[in-house]
Parts: structure tokens; C-alpha cells; sequence
């Protein structure tokens, strides 16, 4: 699985003119489901998006986790985060998981986030979302599970 998490200071998603999701302080994570992926790895997954330091502590160096400052986590499914670009001018989505596994892992970590961390929010799966955030320093990092 893969997650590409945004330091932010404040996050939220929008659907069909509807806020289905958003935080203030804490992480905006999108989330890709590759082929393979299994639950071991979004548990792996989550222990990382927990835990990561990013934030920073007070001489200004990231050694804070989301866990450790209580922030919102923002989950956002984004399956063109499994492509392939590495050729040609559009890229393949072999890797990605089927959508019946990805929303089904999907929903795993999401409810695995939501009892382990107080403060989780959702994009929903398949629908076609806008995201809007502040990202804060910018700090972006790529994690896999």
C-alpha cells in the first residue's frame, strides 16, 4: 500500500457539494492500493501514518509523530497513486488493485485508523473528489506498508 502524506494544517474533502470529510492540524494521506497488497500492509501502513515524525518539537525539528500531537488524519483513496508512468504520455494502471479489493482494503484501514487514533476522517472510494488543503511547510512524504 502505498501513502502519500501531507503535513497540513488544515484538510478537507468534498463530494457532490458535500463535505464528507476534514481536519485542522495533522495529516492529509492519500491512499493507493497495489496488487498484492494485503491487510499486513495496511496495518504496516497505519503504524506509519501514526507514528511518522513530521511535525516539529520545540527547537523546530520534525520528531513528533500525529500520534504524539493528537492530529487529524485525512484518508483519501486515490488509486492513480499504483500507476505506472515510467513510459510513453499516459500512464497504466496494471499494478493497481482490482477496485473490489482496493475498497475493500480501503475500508480496512479506515477502520482500523478510526479505533486506533481518535481524530480520522474519510474521502469515499470511487467518487469523484475535491481536496483542498493548506499544507503546512510543505512537508510531503511517500510511505509504503
Amino acid at each position: 500500500m502505498i501513502g502519500l502524506i501531507q503535513r497540513v494544517s488544515e484538510a478537507r474533502v468534498v463530494v457532490g457539494g458535500d463535505t464528507v470529510g476534514a481536519i485542522e492540524r495533522g495529516l492529509l494521506a492519500l491512499i493507493g492500493v497495489e496488487k498484492g497488497d494485503d491487510v499486513g500492509r495496511a496495518d504496516r501502513l497505519l503504524e506509519r501514518l501514526l507514528g511518522y515524525r513530521v511535525f516539529p518539537d520545540e527547537s523546530g525539528r520534525m520528531n513528533l509523530s500525529l500520534a504524539t500531537i493528537d492530529g487529524g488524519l485525512l484518508l483519501v483513496p486515490q488509486f492513480t497513486l499504483a500507476a505506472d508512468t515510467r513510459k510513453g504520455t499516459r500512464a497504466s494502471f496494471t499494478s493497481a488493485a482490482p477496485p473490489v479489493e482496493g475498497e475493500r482494503l480501503f475500508d480496512y484501514l479506515a477502520a482500523q485508523a478510526q479505533a486506533a487514533h481518535a481524530h480520522v476522517q474519510c474521502g469515499r472510494f470511487g467518487a469523484d473528489m475535491q481536496v483542498a488543503l493548506v499544507n503546512d511547510g510543505p512537508v510531503t512524504f511517500w510511505l509504503q506498508g
